[in-house]
């Protein structure tokens, strides 16, 4: 990987979006900014840049908005009761597909996976999403093979995680694919975090 400080992670954030999807890999990958030797940087952002509401009433304001976020090495999609909104709108859909074109990695937290899968970017690949809504994501794309056991499913460009909680041990993953799994032991200290054995 480049040292030069060009791995640019970028969270989106929007209306009633779970906090732990959102803060979860936040504090994981900011927490990797600090330990690392390639030094990424991490970006939060919402469609307008305006501040967002999460799905337990935290208020957050985001850093960027999809307009300036930039190239993004790799864009972290969560879940949450706002995906009902997002699975219905055409824009998003259009954008997560035209971003997935010029982003190396793009994962998603829970029911994000249900928005990606909208959006055709998990057709034909083995994916996961939160336990209550495996049905759901094979009702949305009959091709996608839904791993009901993984906390997390990586299939190289595009990596989904079960629910809530295990977008920490996905993005933990991700920290040690993207670096070393020095640079993730790191995190795992700062964070006194006690990874299942499979991250």
């Amino acid at each position: 990987m480049s040292t030069d400080g060009g791995l640019h992670v970028g969270i989106l954030v929007f209306d009633e979006a779970d906090e732990l999807d959102v803060v979860g890999p936040f504090e994981v990958f900011t927490s990797w900014a600090e330990h690392s030797e390639i030094k990424p940087r991490v970006s939060t952002f919402s469609r307008t840049g305006d501040g967002v509401r999460l799905a337990g009433g935290l208020r957050m304001l985001p850093h960027r908005s999809a307009d300036d976020v930039g190239p993004l090495h790799l864009l972290v999609h969560p879940g949450g009761w706002g995906t009902r909104t997002l699975l219905d709108d055409a824009t998003h859909r259009e954008w997560l597909r035209a971003v997935r074109l010029q982003t190396p990695v793009v994962a998603s937290v829970c029911t994000g996976a249900l928005v990606l899968a909208a959006a055709g970017l998990l057709a034909g690949r083995p994916a996961t999403t939160h336990h209550d809504h495996y049905d759901e994501l094979a009702r949305i794309d009959p091709s996608i093979l839904v791993d009901t056991e993984a906390r997390f499913v990586d299939d190289g460009d595009v990596v989904t995680s079960a629910g809530v909680s295990a977008g920490i041990d996905m993005a933990l993953h991700l920290v040690a694919r993207l670096e070393s799994d020095t640079a993730a032991a790191a995190v795992c200290r700062a964070l006194q975090y006690d990874p299942p054995r499979t991250v």
